[in-house]
């Protein structure tokens, strides 16, 4: 088997000036999807010795459904303004998607308020586009909102990160969201992302011409030898891993331990490269604000 001979530990160097200085692991990855609000200090330290070169994190719930469209300015700010603040401390650099979040689109008349007041943060440095916007129990109300995100991502210009449904409601709104993507002429599949395939719903991303992301769960969602067993029925193309680590059971270095699953199982270093750092590179490229440090 082809490959690095290990994936040794980083070193830490210093504390200099309120910064980590950190040698580089010998693994890199993109963590394309990781709600990092939710997370400690100590994930982030975790997630650099593991070998992350960058985080984005897409808009979220917040673990109980916010009241007011003030509730949502404030988050924006966190995510745009301190989240990045945050990650800095540790070297990685911090980019972010702004919707609200399907678990909160029952409320029509407060997704329409939220909706309105994104046009003001699109610009900041950091944001890539409109997420994760989608479907939770694919009610008529979060489909209005839906279509309303696919609007505003597509007047402006914005990739989209797509939420699919859990469990046995996401076969459907998977179809639902599609068609709704499809629906529109302004909207480009390479310039959107489909989250949480699984093996029911990955082909149908993938034939239409999205991208299909792949959320590595303990419990629920995709486990890694189940996203392992995908990438080697379908391929690596317009396939991305993350671990959408958030308020529940969840694990921020699913992406770099899967990767080490990959290479047990025989994928060389490149195949490896290709999934967990390239491709998340290739897809949110697209947006000119994502940009990497050199060296």
């Amino acid at each position: 088997m082809q490959g690095r001979e290990n994936c040794a530990p980083v070193t830490m160097l210093s504390f200099g000036r309120g910064r980590l200085s950190i040698e580089p692991s010998a693994m890199r990855y993109i963590e394309p999807h990781g709600h990092m609000v939710s997370r400690v200090t100590d994930d982030y330290l975790d997630m650099v010795t593991a070998g992350c070169a960058a985080v984005c994190e897409p808009a979220f719930w917040a673990g109980f459904d916010r009241g007011s469209v003030d509730g949502f300015f404030d988050y924006f700010a966190q995510l745009t303004e301190h989240e990045p603040k945050r990650a800095a401390k540790f070297g990685l650099p911090h980019f972010t998607w702004l919707c609200i979040n399907p678990k909160e689109s029952e409320d029509v008349a407060l997704a329409a308020e939220v909706i309105g007041i994104i046009p003001k943060f699109l610009d900041r440095p950091t944001v890539l586009g409109i997420g994760e916007i989608g479907l939770n129990k694919n009610s008529r109300n979060e489909m209005k909102v839906l279509e309303m995100h696919v609007d505003l991502a597509a007047r402006h210009h914005q990739l989209i990160l797509v939420h699919t449904p859990h469990l046995e409601d996401k076969l459907k709104g998977t179809r639902l969201i599609l068609d709704v993507l499809k629906g529109d002429q302004r909207i480009r599949p390479e310039r959107c992302i489909i989250d949480h395939v699984e093996e029911h719903t990955v082909g149908m991303v993938l034939d239409a011409g999205f991208w299909a992301g792949m959320t590595l769960y303990p419990e629920t969602k995709c486990t890694g030898a189940r996203a392992i067993d995908i990438v080697e029925k379908y391929g690596a193309e317009r396939l991305w891993m993350n671990s959408a680590c958030d308020w529940g059971v969840s694990v921020p270095l699913a992406v770099p331990r899967t990767a080490l699953e990959m290479r047990r199982r025989g994928h060389n270093a490149e195949a490896i490269d290709r999934l967990i750092y390239q491709n998340p590179v290739q897809f949110m490229s697209q947006c000119p604000k994502f940009r990497l440090p050199k060296g």
